[in-house]
């Protein structure tokens, strides 16, 4: 080889070299400044969801698809130096277009925290208003709620009886995560209930004993009234009062026929039961016709004398078939321990108070005074 060649050679290996140290120089450089090298964004937020044991490959094409990285495979790199591509956590993560590396990994280690939704549920209602309000707090559809509430196979495995769950959901004030299975929603509204059902029955067991001893009554049937007792008190003093007219109504040999008369129950039986009455649906077609809710209709005589209507208490003696509404610990203990007066009748007189009497000469008489 001449002089000139090796020369030339030299020059060649000199300048790969020199290459060589530039490339791995600027190689380590990007690799040192590239997590805190801020991406160009405007600080919008970016909802990221990671999936449990999702691949981190695919996680930092997920983020440059969501424009939260530019470079996945710099980034993959950065994650693999950090050992950090098995710790992502999955979940709904909340990332920015504007972050460091860095910070988006950091965010990604991290647990992502769980968001939760309150609903309260007001005392009285029926389960189909309480499925509403879960759906609108983003906690579980009220469809499948309500499918879960009148299976069989569910209630039977929360040992519940009817067709329904109905009376069983106490009401108060929850806090869920979101979503919340349909399943662990009820079950925990049914724990609630029982827990103040035992409190309950500790404090009035002995008058509670006695009422269904005197009327053959089981648990349900105390639970039933008492979602009357719920739908038709409003000033808490009166709930022992009006629990007493019910068993009146219900016990005495001079009060005939044994019916109860009371329109909440109308209109759950034509608002909640899957099978309805002609009556019902009848009722029901001038609300649907202006969007409107359900029941938005007063009571016509056609409901009134509707004995299609199983919670018709006007036409059936008895209790209804089932609650007709969610009763809270006031309605339940004042059911528990009427307050033994012997009252047959009651009207309201203002949106709060009622007058009760004992005959029905007295009762026509408020009727006409506060009512007509």
């Amino acid at each position: 080889m001449s002089k000139k060649s090796f020369r030339i050679a030299l020059i060649v290996v000199a300048s790969t070299l020199v290459v060589g140290l530039v490339v791995a120089g600027w190689f380590a450089w990007q690799i040192r400044e590239y997590p805190n090298t801020r991406r160009a964004g405007r600080g919008a937020e970016i909802v990221v969801k990671v999936k449990p044991r999702t691949p981190f490959i695919k996680v930092a094409a997920q983020l440059r698809e969501q424009g939260v990285i530019d470079r996945p495979f710099w980034f993959r790199i950065y994650a693999m130096r950090r050992g950090a591509t098995d710790a992502i956590k999955p979940g709904d993560h909340v990332l920015r277009d504007n972050m460091t590396p860095k910070e988006v990994l950091d965010q990604l280690v991290e647990p992502v925290p769980e968001k939760t939704a309150s609903v309260t549920l007001p005392e009285g209602q029926n389960m189909l208003e309480y499925f509403a309000l879960f759906e609108q707090a983003g906690i579980a559809k009220a469809a499948e709620l309500e499918a879960l509430a009148r299976s069989p196979e569910f209630l039977q495995k929360l040992g519940l009886a009817g067709d329904n769950i109905d009376g069983y959901l106490f009401p108060d004030t929850y806090k869920f995560v979101v979503p919340t299975a349909p399943a662990k929603v009820l079950e925990r509204l049914v724990v609630a209930h029982r827990t103040v059902w035992t409190q309950l029955v500790r404090e009035h067991g002995k008058a509670l004993g006695k009422l269904k001893d005197r009327l053959k009554w089981s648990d349900r049937d105390v639970l039933i009234l008492a979602s009357i007792v719920e739908k038709e008190a409003v000033e808490p003093a009166e709930r022992p009062r009006i629990a007493q007219v019910f068993v009146n109504r219900l016990t005495s040999p001079s009060f005939k026929p044994k019916r109860l008369e009371t329109d909440p129950t109308i209109r759950y039986g034509c608002l909640v039961p899957v099978q309805k009455s002609a009556a019902c649906i009848k009722w029901n077609e001038p609300c649907l016709a202006q969007n409107l809710p359900v029941g938005c209709e007063r009571l016509r005589r056609l409901q009134l004398d509707d004995r299609d209507n199983p919670y018709n208490t006007y036409q059936h003696e008895g209790l209804p078939p089932g609650p007709i509404s969610n009763p809270g610990r006031a309605s339940l203990a004042a059911t528990m321990n009427p307050d033994g007066s012997d009252y047959f009748f009651f009207v309201a007189k203002n949106p709060r108070e009622h007058v009760f009497s004992k005959t029905l000469a007295e009762h026509q008489k408020a009727v006409d005074q506060y009512q007509r």
